[in-house]
């Protein structure tokens, strides 16, 4: 009977996932797992973004909703600079939010 154990101490560090098997995809996992980190990061602040000009919208805070508005709009396409969201998305977002506040 072959013994098919593996030393942990040796390979713990370069095996984050078992089925990759070469140096590079052991890299590029390490490297997928940091990007999932940043994106959830950054889709969570776009997310909270939204919810705050929500609740300024259905409180009727049009002053407030209209000082917020910049920085949302500058959220929204930053996060679609990067991907998470499409630009037509941001852009589509920010026109329904100001008709939402023109109409307060």
């Amino acid at each position: 009977m072959i013994n098919y154990l593996i030393d942990q101490l040796k390979f713990s560090s370069y095996t984050p996932a078992s089925m990759a098997n070469t140096k590079s995809a052991i890299k590029r996992i390490r490297r997928v797992l940091k990007q999932t980190s940043v994106n959830k990061a950054r889709k969570s602040r776009y997310k909270n973004a939204l919810k705050k000009m929500s609740l300024l919208i259905d409180s009727k805070k049009k002053s407030e909703a209209l000082k917020f508005l910049p920085k949302l709009n500058s959220e929204l396409m930053k996060i679609a600079k990067t991907g998470l969201i499409k630009k037509q998305n941001a852009s589509r977002n920010v026109s329904r939010i100001t008709k939402k506040i023109s109409l307060l």
